[in-house]
């Protein structure tokens, strides 16, 4: 089936045709790890973790290089530390272990390249070596900075105006900058600073610098795809793609961009800047499983705003219960074709969701959910036994206690009822026999 991608530069969705057919190519840009990330901060997870599982689905025999960055040098970083007296290695790799623990409770496949910018900097380095002798680039004042003009294709990727883009990038006006719209790929430390070693003497990595370079060693000069939130669009993406086109020779960074919608909390985006947050753990804690978030998220399209509320969250478990009792502890089949139909079409999550409500066949539904990493555990291992040890298998024990119930050994089947109970497992008696949904 032919996947059609919305590409932010074309402005248009496009057919996805990979470069190489045997080796797809995806890179997204991952959290700068200073604190626990808030659940914004997944959602590009969540899209792209269903992007790659689609791609496996429609290119079976083909490689999938997927990767995402974790930037552990930075203002933010270097801030925490000074405010808490810690390490910066020990606040980043307290960090990106949160990032990860939250990632694996929302369904996200670990991805085998996971990046940090500070195992990269030789190849940053050689980077902006690469671009002075171009002539995109020049040193000053132990800064070395992107010429902005020296690229007639600037401002392609976002399509914004010169006075925007000033404004946009909230560049530093400075006395060795040849214009103001000039990014800095390199900049001094001080000695109370992390800094490295470089040709423009001691310092440290600009935050664009680090992804054209991590892009290029580990996954080759023009990836296929390249993700994130609809914030990174500019400044962040428009100077990875110049710095990057400049570098290679007017090679693209990548064939199609996207990026995602912001999820927004009382009419707010969500952003620690603005102090309105809400982690995974904190949604744990209040009884909420990982797959109800996950599922949350999906029910609106990528591209578009998602306003979080209880009652988002609500109908996102309400659905889940619905579909586990329909599949029961079915094998997995064969994926819908109406679901993969409207994946295809540019990740239409809300309408795949939907088929999914209409698919008869309970081990397609289960195989079609698995393209949306949900219901991934049939009802017989999703709940797991007391202390995380084997499983519980629910219609088993929904049937042992209508055997009991038929033996009048009431006491057995009130235990069985509070077993579940004491899972999460909520059972529901009627007259067409017992149902249960998650408390």
């Amino acid at each position: 089936m032919t996947i059609r991608l919305y590409d932010t530069k074309a402005r248009e969705k496009r057919e996805f045709v990979p470069a190489d057919p045997e080796r797809l190519t995806m890179y997204v840009c991952g959290p700068t790890v200073y604190a626990r990330a808030h659940i914004g901060n997944f959602r590009p997870e969540v899209v792209f973790d269903v992007l790659a599982r689609l791609l496996r689905h429609e290119f079976p025999d083909a490689e999938l290089v997927h990767a995402r960055n974790f930037t552990d040098i930075d203002d933010k970083i270097m801030a925490r530390a000074d405010e808490s007296g810690q390490p910066i290695d020990a606040i980043t790799s307290q960090a990106e272990q949160w990032y990860e623990e939250d990632a694996r409770t929302l369904g996200i496949r670990k991805l085998p390249i996971s990046p940090r910018a500070t195992e990269h900097l030789p190849t940053m380095i050689a980077l902006m070596e690469e671009l002075i002798e171009r002539g995109h680039a020049y040193a000053a004042d132990g800064h070395v900075l992107f010429d902005v003009e020296s690229d007639p294709e600037y401002g392609s990727l976002s399509r914004r105006p010169l006075d925007d883009m000033i404004a946009g990038a909230r560049v530093e006006v400075a006395p060795y900058k040849k214009n103001a719209r000039d990014f800095v790929l390199w900049k001094p430390s001080s000695e109370e600073q992390p800094g490295w070693p470089s040709p423009w003497g001691r310092g440290r990595p600009g935050w664009h610098s680090e992804c054209s370079a991590m892009i290029r060693s580990l996954l080759g000069e023009t990836i296929d795809i390249h993700g994130g939130g609809q914030d990174l669009v500019f400044p962040h993406h428009e100077n990875e793609a110049a710095q990057s086109r400049c570098a290679h020779g007017g090679a693209p960074l990548a064939r199609y961009w996207m990026h995602n919608g912001f999820l927004s909390l009382d009419d707010k985006t969500m952003a620690k800047s603005e102090g309105n947050v809400i982690t995974v753990d904190s949604l744990t804690k209040a009884g909420h499983r990982g797959e109800t978030i996950r599922m949350a998220m999906l029910m609106a399209h990528y591209r578009q705003p998602l306003p979080w509320t209880d009652n988002l969250l609500d109908q996102a478990k309400a659905t889940l219960d619905g579909l586990y009792r329909r599949i029961g502890d079915t094998e997995s089949g064969t994926a819908d074709a109406g679901v993969v139909e409207a994946l295809s079409d540019d990740l239409n999550t809300p309408l795949a969701l939907s088929r999914l409500g209409q698919i008869k066949d309970p081990a397609s539904l289960k195989a079609s959910a698995a393209l949306l990493g949900l219901l991934q555990d049939s009802a017989d291992v999703w709940f797991q036994g007391e202390g995380g040890e084997g499983s519980l298998d629910v219609q088993a024990m929904i049937d042992r206690r209508a055997e009991a119930k038929a033996a009048r050994d009431f006491a057995e089947a009130d235990r069985i009822r509070d077993e579940l109970e004491g899972q999460g497992i909520l059972l529901e008696d009627g007259p067409d026999g017992t149902t249960w949904r998650r408390a």
